[in-house]
């Protein structure tokens, strides 16, 4: 039988897994509960050195590793100084922090970015209170009594272990995983099967034949809203089933060829943004500008970078080939908590883009992709007599699930109810195939635009899923983008 360590997320200890430790040693598996250090000095490597400690201290070859929410970055710490003793890795509602990450930029809690960014001693988070456990995740299937149980056991978590980067060497590359996803939260397999085919390309490992799915119809805390159900499907982790993805065939999508045949144009590259010029013979400037800000979250490190991926290439060079400066913005969104800084690298990017002699700073327009559509929502609030037109296409319009770290004033929708100010023309393109937690954010907006009376032209693409410019285009996708860019432009002039 196999032998879990179990390691619960912040504030929480081993406690937390008495019944479910109870449930699998009665079918003879060894069980394992970590209670981390919690003293104030504490930080992320104290914690692995405390899942190593533990792992050394057993008599057996091998164990699986169980990490609950902040507690799989020790255990990816811990597996990747001992990759020999770890059969699996168990990620329990938690995310896929890669070398170099802090445990923080995963905290959907927006009060504990608020202490460490005010406090610059770094003094121990507080846990919650019973009323306040909702900002780390679903309470879905917890009791009142449960909830102050929480709060009972809880100790104030040290701040560096949510600070400090994660440091991994790729030595525990090759140890299975599996992953439970409680699906109260928002995540469910299809979810991550719709990222895996259209998201960032670090997920597509997620379609690797060692990784395999569960789902847990409760919230983030399994171990007391269905401690028998979780111990079943450990056991069955264990034993290496699961659900298995399937990446798309080829090249990563966000390699593919841009869907319309478009020449290149000449380009300059300045600070944070590159522009994509018009034909000089053609028409002479200075011209119209529409600034393309491109979606995430995404890899820091992603080659190439979107400002240079055939996507936004193809939708600048088309701008370009039609009169506009056809421009694309660099911003970091590399996590959910990135989101305050990439509104300022936006409007670092128009701020240059203006001030470029060959650009007409009164007549841009604004074109946000996917992720980034949270970021229309200051333009929203504080339109510009420039900005010209704002356009959205496959947008996320407000937090998905586990993104409670986002800025509440980044919501496209609640910038549209604010009223009392008049907007540029708004452009909305939706794939018809999207999934379903971001089509909801669309919808709320719509229903904003309705409510308030504020005209939204949209462009629907039927067969559309999410991305679906390098996603097996079609005629209704040609024909929806140049319909969008010729839009846009109409807006900007002649």
């Amino acid at each position: 039988m196999s032998e879990f360590v179990l390691i619960s997320g912040p504030f929480t200890d081993g406690r937390i897994w008495n019944a479910v430790a109870d449930r699998l040693r009665k079918t003879g598996a060894g069980v394992h509960p970590v209670t981390l250090s919690m003293q104030p000095e504490a930080d992320l490597e104290t914690h692995v050195e405390d899942v190593v400690r533990l792992i050394d201290s057993l008599d057996t070859p091998q164990v699986v590793l169980v990490g609950h929410d902040y507690a799989i970055h020790p255990v990816l710490g811990a597996a990747d100084l001992l990759p020999e003793r770890v059969d699996r890795i168990v990620h329990l509602d938690t995310g896929l922090p890669q070398h170099g990450d802090p445990a923080l930029a995963l905290v959907p809690d927006p009060v504990v970015h608020q202490l460490l960014g005010a406090d610059s001693s770094h003094r121990p988070i507080p846990p919650p209170e019973p009323q306040d456990w909702h900002r780390w995740g679903s309470t879905e299937g917890l009791a009142a009594h449960q909830l102050q149980l929480l709060s009972r056991l809880a100790d104030p978590q040290p701040p560096r272990t949510l600070t400090q980067p994660l440091r991994l060497t790729g030595a525990a590359a090759g140890v299975p995983v599996s992953a439970i996803l409680c699906t109260a939260g928002g995540m469910t397999v299809e979810v991550v099967e719709a990222l895996v085919r259209s998201g960032p390309p670090q997920l597509r490992k997620l379609a690797d034949p060692q990784v395999g799915f569960f789902e847990l119809a409760t919230g983030h805390w399994p171990m007391l809203s269905c401690p028998d159900e979780l111990a079943e499907v450990l056991l069955r982790a264990a034993a290496g089933e699961g659900r298995r993805l399937t990446a798309p065939e080829g090249e990563p999508p966000f390699l593919r060829p841009f869907l319309l045949e478009v020449p290149e144009r000449p380009w300059v590259r300045n600070g944070r943004v590159d522009l994509h010029l018009p034909d000089p013979g053609e028409a002479r400037g200075p011209w119209p500008a529409v600034l393309f800000v491109h979606g995430g979250p995404l890899p820091r490190d992603l080659v190439p970078a979107p400002r240079d991926s055939p996507l936004y290439l193809g939708y600048a060079r088309y701008a370009a080939s039609l009169g506009a400066v056809g421009a694309v913005a660099e911003h970091r969104l590399y996590g959910i908590t990135d989101y305050t800084r990439s509104a300022d690298d936006v409007t670092e990017a128009i701020e240059l883009l203006r001030a470029d002699p060959r650009v007409d700073p009164e007549r841009i327009a604004l074109w946000f992709f996917s992720g980034a559509g949270m970021l229309a929502a200051d333009w929203i609030a504080a339109p510009p007599g420039w900005l010209r037109c704002l356009a959205l296409t496959y947008p996320v319009l407000a937090p998905l699930p586990g993104w409670g770290a986002v800025a509440p004033r980044l919501r496209p929708a609640g910038a549209l109810r604010a009223g009392g100010r008049t907007l540029p023309p708004l452009l909305l393109t939706r794939a018809g195939l999207e999934t379903p937690h971001i089509a909801a954010t669309v919808e709320e907006f719509v229903t904003a635009a309705e409510e308030t009376k504020i005209p939204v032209e949209i462009i629907d693409v039927p067969h559309g899923v999410h991305g679906f410019e390098i996603h097996n285009p079609t005629d209704e996708s040609r024909k929806a983008v140049t319909r969008a860019v010729r839009t846009v432009l109409a807006h900007l002039g002649p």
